[in-house]
């Protein structure tokens, strides 16, 4: 008798979709660290370029973390990771400006990220 689990279709396509989007969204920020606009809103939240391309580099190898399949242990500290990432930058964007745009798309990439850790343990436990 087989003990493998049965996981649905819909399972793995909200969960592949949800891991796509925070993917998408730490891989892209590599093309546009040296934009003026970046750069522009580091100087605006007071931090400083060094720490820019720290965060820049981390959020692209925690993107390849989240699509390439590998250990569990590496996966969970990659959500962890974004986890912190996102929480910080919604805490940061309401101490300055108030609950206003970034903010809000702080807390909704957020939802999306607590949404793909779901269903990756859903398909992987």
């Amino acid at each position: 008798m087989s003990t493998e689990k049965k996981v649905s279709t819909a399972t793995k396509v909200i969960y592949w979709i949800s891991t796509a989007l925070i993917a998408l969204s730490a891989l892209s920020g590599i093309f546009f660290i040296n934009k003026p606009e970046s750069t522009e809103k580091m100087h605006h939240l007071g931090l400083p370029m060094w720490f820019a391309y720290e965060a820049t580099i981390g959020s692209f190898i925690g993107g390849l973390i989240l699509l390439i399949p590998m250990m569990k242990r590496v996966k969970e500290w990659a959500y962890v990771a974004f986890g912190i990432t996102y929480i910080s930058a919604f805490i940061a964007h309401i101490t300055l400006d108030g609950f206003g745009g970034d903010a809000i798309s702080a807390i909704i990439v957020f939802g999306i990220l607590l949404l793909s850790y779901v269903y990756y343990h859903k398909i992987n436990d």
